[in-house]
């Protein structure tokens, strides 16, 4: 027997997907380094990753917006008001009460959506402090430093949690296929996303 296959995700939403996940990659990456003396002393090229850091956030963020901007404006904009959406079955599934049938994207997807978008906004704005500290003191604050690295470890263990579900978690591992090829099994999408209708 066939397994039917449904588009859960187009290529500009995978793209935008992708480019955010390879961008915050880097900045982990360098930022590690920078945070953590071990790294630091192993790399020993602290000017050139506080460079890359730096401009990879930079072109991290032009990236994103350039994608929502040139691929399909329209279908992000539909995409965010299906994530920013809250009923009474996202309340229902959160507090893990059954049955709480989800749309194409599940409570948890929301929340992770947008804490990803927030610490997009609150990374880019701390950075730039931090950058412009070095150059002059006015912009120098203690809460600075306090917060982009309390950033990292937020974001750090949600990344770490979305892994688990993207690449081990055996009920949700198949999401995986719908944002690399874009396409879900149906069956699979009428077990954890009842409410939504693929086109």
């Amino acid at each position: 027997m066939s397994v039917r296959l449904v588009s859960r995700f187009t290529r500009a939403e995978r793209l935008l997907h992708w480019v955010n996940a390879v961008g915050f990659l880097l900045l982990l990456g360098t930022g590690l380094i920078l945070y953590l003396p071990s790294l630091s002393v192993l790399v020993q090229r602290r000017p050139l990753i506080k460079d890359i850091h730096f401009w990879g956030g930079i072109g991290w963020l032009a990236s994103l917006v350039l994608v929502v901007a040139l691929t399909d404006p329209r279908g992000f904009l539909r995409t965010f008001r299906e994530v920013d959406g809250f009923d009474r079955d996202d309340l229902r599934w959160l507090r893990g009460r059954r049955p709480a049938p989800q749309g194409r994207f599940n409570a948890g997807q929301k929340i992770n959506t947008a804490l990803t978008g927030a610490f997009t906004i609150l990374f880019f704005a701390s950075g730039m402090l931090l950058w412009l500290g070095e150059r002059d003191t006015r912009y120098r604050f203690a809460s600075t430093v306090i917060l982009h690295d309390g950033l990292m470890f937020a974001a750090f263990f949600l990344l770490v949690g979305h892994l688990y579900l993207a690449l081990i978690h055996p009920a949700t591992r198949h999401a995986l296929r719908g944002m690399t090829l874009g396409t879900v099994r149906e069956d699979w999408a009428e077990t954890h996303h009842a409410k939504w209708k693929p086109q």
